[in-house]
């Protein structure tokens, strides 16, 4: 077994959006060559002018780690924030604390009011709107003859079904779209993100811009929660917004913040897996052929393999509160990890052949969602519906869908994303 001592890697980081932009084979490489390590490795963390950042952090890779480090949520901190780069609290002035940055027990109250928006009870009562959106969409990129399917099928649905269950205006929703899109690409080129240079003067531009575009998503989250508490409709913001029997109940901040941190983090999950998701299975004919042969046996598995394979989400970060071993290693108060969901979802103690594209694979513990604990997904039966829905329109109306050339890879720290897929069938 080669030893943390050993690693020669100490100049990269992990976390930089243009490494594994940029060299995606190394990356996913490097990820494995971390897996057989005898503990967690540390990486210092390259700054961003007018970001806060730490030192570093240390990696973890494995499906235990991943797992244990988000369960015990008492020693593996979300705040003061689980994202990459960290929140400015300038930033954070205008989106609110969102439940992704929070311990109990205020993560604890947020999570007991807003998980009554993902029961099944409710998820099943959207069901019909989940499907007609689906339908409306492929329908549309249908009659246009192929096409960008990110733009024109992956975005638009998730964001869609969000805006509808949390009551924004119909004529608000391409604005909404397009507001969480441009905060999501916060470092790519495409979106006007942060410089591969770390320029100054041009990463305070993308700073004002990440800026004015979370000031105007609160402020249409602030209206809609303003509104629904003046006048509740019964739809899932004015039950968020009205107390629950224990008299609990979210302000129309804390309701603006969550629509935020549904737009931005929970619908990119289900972008990134319908785009990942038609290029793994043009990739694989055969499995796409297998799925084709029946698609109710196999869409559900399909559906957690694409997920295990694409990982939407690259990572979270957890802060150490409290001395705990883990991995071979002690952490201690202040240390910052890293999660890797990527490397835990292809870890060859968990999966065999961790590397193939196989929708048949029985049992699937993929970490696509989180690990088991507190953080985990609220919204993951929410995304599953949403994938079903997207895929059986798709392949069922279209069934020689396939890509076309090579995507357009999204450059983010954070999010496994697509921004361009031309498709043809």
């Amino acid at each position: 077994m080669t030893t943390v001592d050993q690693l020669n890697e100490r100049d990269v980081d992990l976390i930089d959006p243009w490494f594994r932009h940029r060299q995606p084979d190394q990356w996913y490489a490097l990820l494995a060559h971390l897996r057989t390590l005898d503990r967690p490795a540390y990486f210092r963390e390259k700054p961003f002018p007018f970001l806060p950042h730490g030192d570093g952090y240390y990696a973890l890779v494995t499906h235990a780690d991943v797992s244990e480090a988000t369960r015990d949520a008492r020693a593996f901190r979300n705040a003061p924030t689980a994202t990459v780069p960290e929140t400015p609290r300038w930033l954070a002035r205008y989106s609110g604390d969102m439940i992704l940055d929070t311990d109990n027990p205020q993560h604890a109250r947020l999570r007991r009011i807003v998980s009554r928006a993902f029961t099944p009870r409710t998820l099943s009562r959207i069901d019909e709107q989940i499907q007609r959106a689906a339908g409306e969409i492929v329908r549309g990129f249908a009659k246009s003859g192929g096409g960008d399917l990110a733009s024109r099928v992956a975005a638009p649905m998730p964001a869609r079904i969000i805006c509808e269950m949390m009551g924004v205006p119909r004529y608000l929703m391409s604005e909404v779209l397009e507001l969480s899109l441009s905060l999501a690409g916060g470092y790519d080129p495409g979106y006007g993100g942060f410089p591969e240079s770390r320029s100054p003067v041009r990463s305070l531009a993308t700073g004002l811009r990440l800026f004015y575009g979370s000031r105007r998503l609160s402020r249409i989250g602030m209206s809609v929660a303003r509104e629904r508490s003046r006048r509740p409709t019964g739809d899932i913001a004015s039950r968020l917004v009205t107390a629950n029997p224990d008299g609990e109940n979210l302000t129309p901040r804390e309701l603006s913040s969550f629509v935020n941190t549904l737009l931005v983090a929970g619908s990119e999950t289900t972008h990134n897996a319908i785009t990942h998701g038609v290029k793994l299975l043009t990739d694989h004919p055969e499995q796409r052929e297998l799925l084709l042969s029946d698609l109710n046996r196999y869409l559900d598995g399909a559906i957690e393999e694409i997920l295990r394979l694409s990982s939407p989400i690259l990572t979270f970060r957890r802060t150490v509160a409290e001395e705990r071993e883990l991995g071979g290693r002690t952490f201690r108060p202040g240390d910052r990890v890293m999660l890797f969901y990527p490397s835990a979802n292809r870890d060859e103690r968990v999966f065999d052949r961790p590397e193939e594209f196989d929708i048949t694979r029985d049992p699937n513990p993929h970490l696509a969602f989180g690990g088991p604990g507190p953080h985990y997904c609220l919204g993951a039966h929410l995304a599953r519906r949403e994938l079903s829905a997207v895929f059986r329109e798709l392949f069922t109306r279209l069934p020689g869908l396939r890509a076309v050339g090579e995507p357009d890879y999204l450059v983010s720290p954070q999010l496994n994303g697509i921004t361009r897929l031309d498709c043809a069938f």
